[in-house]
């Protein structure tokens, strides 16, 4: 029980050293301004065109590191410094953001997987503290209360998982497609990939972070005796 709790505490501080780093990593490659002066919102066009895909949208959205792709309304959703800027940290996110697009009109199979568990994950998001909770406060009296938790945030755990092949392979095309294409330098690219990696490692941390937490609630359950 003890070891669930240093694990806890000990990924809690990963993962914020992983979430400056990326801040750090995203200033800094900021910096660095692409040769053939492209914004984020332009790149994410090209490669949307190089791809095929003429139905989806590229938009600008406020806030700092907000950017996504909507598989509902089909749009890449660039934060306003990414969809303006025109630097390897934008090219970075912009393609990155483009290749969940690609995911999608190929039918990437992971994509699919996650895309059917947001509905179930966020509906689930809304209870499952509290059913934790009175769980855990009614463990003696009804252990089934903590049990039924425990399979909502397994969900969500599954969910953090299905995550990391889903950011992994669209980075993976993002990178090809910039390199392939000659959109960024060999210095360029160096930095878009090494942003790309530490954006992943909060992914990774999340995830290793949700595992932690699961194991704790089920050991709380096996031990409610």
């Amino acid at each position: 029980m003890i070891g669930v709790y240093v694990l806890g505490a000990i990924l809690g501080v990963v993962g914020m050293l992983a979430s400056a780093q990326l801040k750090r990593k995203f200033a800094t490659y900021s910096k660095i301004h692409l040769q053939n002066g492209m914004s984020g919102k332009e790149i994410a066009e090209k490669m949307l065109a190089d791809n095929g895909i003429t139905d989806v949208k590229v938009m600008a959205v406020q806030g700092q590191l907000t950017d996504h792709y909507n598989p509902m309304n089909k749009t890449v959703n660039l934060s306003e410094v990414v969809y303006h800027e025109r630097n390897a940290a934008a090219a970075a996110v912009s393609a990155h953001e483009v290749g969940h697009a690609v995911q999608h009109a190929t039918n990437y199979s992971m994509l699919q997987m996650r895309s059917k568990l947001v509905p179930i994950v966020s509906f689930g998001s809304q209870y499952m503290q509290w059913i934790l909770l009175g769980g855990i406060l009614t463990i003696q009296v009804f252990p089934g209360l903590l049990l039924a938790g425990i399979c909502l945030f397994a969900l969500t755990t599954l969910f953090s998982l299905v995550t990391l092949p889903v950011e992994f392979d669209a980075s993976k095309r993002a990178l090809a497609w910039l390199k392939g294409n000659n959109i960024v330098t060999t210095q360029e690219y160096a930095g878009s990939k090494d942003a790309l990696k530490w954006a992943a490692m909060t992914y990774v941390v999340a995830a290793l972070s949700s595992i932690a937490t699961l194991i704790y609630y089920v050991s709380i359950y096996m031990n409610r005796r």
